[in-house]
């Protein structure tokens, strides 16, 4: 009888509560040290009733000299523009291409006023765009800096898990104001044996000057002190 109250009470509580949209993303990422047989694991749950049964599919191809690619945003299929495409795509099925290198988001938002409406690449077009030409996790994060500096960044504040066979990377990125190419970011790799979660709100809060080793950060960062506080411009 007290369970029953209870339900009805929680029942009667959530009735009441306002309706809000809630758009959560969380991944989990698990480094070769931690798995029992030396693999390393990205899971991905976006939690959107419009991807259920989604499974993305682009197949290798050679691109004649001039080719543009179509950008389109990924949450609302608005068109964004054209960019150069590159001579030599990868085959990508879901966030996975075909040399183990996958990506992963969750969005944390960030400071409004640091979303950019003139850019051209949002954050589901820099997964994709990266899985199709990028072959490990470090050559991800430097399609990420080319992209975003060259045309802009869309979105909010993202936090991207990146793997391939060998390594695990979080990435955190946002942009730099209206008509300002380019954006904020940092990425750590995280430590063998070592599992991180994460899930709409950013990870990395004090980190060491880039040394490429365990830590990129964007040029902007790299310009400061040896130890950034990422919070300062991230939080909303």
């Amino acid at each position: 009888m007290k369970k029953l109250l209870v339900l009805i009470l929680l029942s009667a509580i959530a009735i009441m509560l306002p309706d809000r949209v809630i758009n959560a993303c969380t991944n989990f990422i698990i480094t070769k040290g931690a798995t029992r047989d030396g693999s390393v694991y990205i899971t991905y749950s976006a939690d959107s009733h419009v991807l259920y049964g989604e499974l993305y599919f682009w197949p290798a191809r050679n691109w004649p000299n001039g080719s543009m690619v179509d950008v389109y945003e990924w949450d609302t299929g608005k068109y964004m523009g054209k960019i150069p495409q590159v001579a030599h795509t990868y085959s990508v099925v879901g966030n996975m291409n075909q040399h183990q290198l996958a990506i992963g988001e969750t969005t944390f938002g960030g400071r409004s006023e640091l979303s950019d409406s003139t850019a051209i690449i949002d954050y589901g077009s820099l997964i994709y765009l990266t899985l199709q030409r990028a072959k490990n996790a470090r050559e991800a994060i430097a399609s990420f800096s080319q992209l975003v500096s060259e045309y802009g960044y869309a979105s909010s504040g993202e936090s991207f898990s990146i793997s391939d066979a060998n390594e695990a990377w979080i990435l955190e990125l946002i942009g730099k104001g209206p008509g300002k190419k380019g954006a904020v970011w940092v990425a750590r790799r995280i430590p063998d044996g070592y599992i991180s979660g994460h899930a709409n709100h950013a990870r990395i809060t004090t980190f060491p000057l880039a040394d490429g080793k365990k830590s990129i950060t964007s040029k902007e960062i790299s310009k400061n002190s040896k130890n950034i506080d990422f919070c300062l411009i991230t939080k909303s």
